[in-house]
């Protein structure tokens, strides 16, 4: 029987490409083989692949790599939100 693939729905996974220098430790520790280096040299994600498991933002160097609370990252900005004051 084939496991399904399992992907947070409370977080995105987020790479700042300014920090990111292309050390591709996070590609080496990627369980699904999610990441890749761009033409510019540095990673990036499929998205078809990537379960927001959050390895390569524990192994990344430079912090260039995050999980992010869906919520914050919808809402970022919105004046109307619970928290808006």
């Amino acid at each position: 029987m084939a496991q399904a693939k399992k992907k947070s729905i409370n977080a995105d996974l987020v790479i700042n490409r300014t920090w990111c220098k292309g050390c591709g430790i996070c590609i080496a520790f990627c369980p699904k083989e999610a990441l890749f280096m761009d033409h510019s040299g540095k990673a990036e994600k499929d998205m078809e692949k990537c379960t927001t498991c959050g390895v390569c933002e524990t192994f990344c160097p430079d912090f260039a790599i995050a999980l992010v609370n869906r919520r914050l990252s919808i809402n970022a900005g919105d004046k109307t939100g619970p928290d808006a004051g």
